[in-house]
C-alpha cells in the first residue's frame, strides 16, 4: 500500500496520540496533528493531506464541520468525521460537507482500517 497522508484534527491530546498509533499501525503518514479548526485549516494548506480525521467538536472559534467545509473550498482532501456526537442536527451538518467517512467514538483501529479503506 503506498502511505498515505493523514491530518488529525483533534483537541483531546490522549485521542490524537491513540489515533497516531492507530494509524502508524495502519501504514499511513501523519501529516500533522491540529487542536483547532484554524490550526487544521493551515496544515492542511501546507501539508496538503490525503484524509483528514476531523473531531467535530473543536476547542476554539469554529467547529470540526466549519473547519471541514474550509479545507474541502481548497483541497481535495477526503474529510473523515471522528466524533463521540451523532445527533441528528449534528449528522445533517455533517452531511453537507459530503464526508468521506464518520467514525463513532469510542472507535477501534479496525473501524479506522474499514472507513479508511472504504475511503479511498
Amino acid at each position: 500500500m503506498d502511505k498515505k497522508k493523514v491530518l488529525i484534527v483533534e483537541d483531546d491530546i490522549i485521542i490524537q496520540k491513540l489515533i497516531q498509533i492507530c494509524l502508524n499501525n495502519l501504514g499511513y503518514e501523519i501529516s500533522g496533528n491540529a487542536a483547532s479548526g484554524d490550526e487544521a485549516v493551515l496544515y492542511a494548506q501546507q501539508t496538503k493531506p490525503y484524509f483528514v480525521l476531523m473531531d467535530i467538536n473543536l476547542s476554539g472559534k469554529i467547529d470540526g464541520i466549519d473547519t471541514a467545509r474550509e479545507i474541502k473550498a481548497h483541497s481535495d482532501a477526503k474529510i473523515i468525521f471522528l466524533t463521540a456526537f451523532s445527533d441528528e442536527k449534528i449528522i445533517e451538518r455533517a452531511k453537507e460537507i459530503h464526508p468521506a467517512g464518520f467514525i463513532l467514538k469510542p472507535f477501534s483501529t479496525n473501524d479506522l482500517r474499514i472507513t479508511l479503506e472504504l475511503a479511498k
